[in-house]
């Protein structure tokens, strides 16, 4: 049986076998998904409980998938599994409370010296302005990047959406599509104002999907360093987000 021929059985008429074929047929998908957020996450949690997460997201798109719609089953399914694995790496909650914390003292020290300076801060007048030294500055900005990538992408993801990719769901309120256009219109301007080097790291990091290895090869630069201005412009997101109002305090 061919592969639309398993769709539209199981569609059709919730054939149990013809969706178990399906979940063994796109488990290479999850793996996939898995090991891109493995070389991110790989220090704080094992593969297999990525694959296991991601199963689950592969689940749920099989089970909603519109055959009718015009997109391709393995692009909808990628940003659902992504979304699964960051949900359940949320709920284990295995950040610890002295990381939120220096996440919330960086992110406020460069809100409110953007504020004061109407320019994005250097490294040195953020440690001056949290009395700290400039090395710690670096430390805290390298330690905080797997937090911020998991609370800005869930935040995305609670509202629908996977990181860079709005979507438009047909059940939306007139309301809630503003807010989404509102969103992409935000992430795609400060992407657009960033500077030429980190703008490189984000198309590199998100849409070639390469590691902080690859990405500090082709710039030259160690991976601590692309580490830290990574986490400096997803700060920056995070704080463009804040001072337009959207659902600031779902960002945490």
């Amino acid at each position: 049986m061919t592969t639309k021929e398993l769709w539209y059985k199981y569609k059709e008429t919730n054939d149990m076998e013809s969706k178990k074929e399906l979940i063994e047929k796109y488990v290479p998908l999850v793996k996939v998904v898995a090991g891109r957020m493995f070389n991110f996450y790989g220090s704080k949690i094992e593969y297999d409980d990525l694959v296991g997460f991601g199963v689950l997201g592969l689940i749920d798109s099989i089970e909603r998938f519109d055959l009718h719609k015009n997109i391709k089953f393995e692009t909808y399914a990628q940003i659902r599994i992504k979304g699964a694995i960051i949900d359940n790496i949320r709920k284990l909650d295995w950040i610890p409370r002295s990381l939120r914390k220096k996440s919330k003292d960086v992110q406020k020290a460069i809100f409110e010296l953007e504020n004061k300076l109407g320019y994005n801060p250097s490294n040195e007048q953020i440690s001056e302005y949290l009395h700290i030294s400039l090395k710690e500055v670096e430390n805290m900005l390298s330690d905080i990047t797997t937090f911020n990538v998991v609370s800005l992408e869930d935040f995305l993801n609670e509202n629908g959406e996977y990181f860079f990719e709005v979507k438009e769901d047909d059940k939306d309120t007139p309301e809630r599509v503003y807010e989404k256009d509102e969103i992409k219109k935000i992430l795609v301007d400060t992407i657009d104002a960033l500077p030429e080097k980190e703008k490189l790291i984000i198309s590199l990091y998100y849409y070639e999907e390469l590691t902080y290895k690859e990405i500090g090869h082709i710039l030259k630069l160690s991976e601590s360093r692309i580490s830290q201005i990574h986490s400096r412009v997803l700060i920056k997101i995070k704080n463009c987000l804040i001072k337009s109002g959207i659902n600031s305090n779902d960002l945490r």
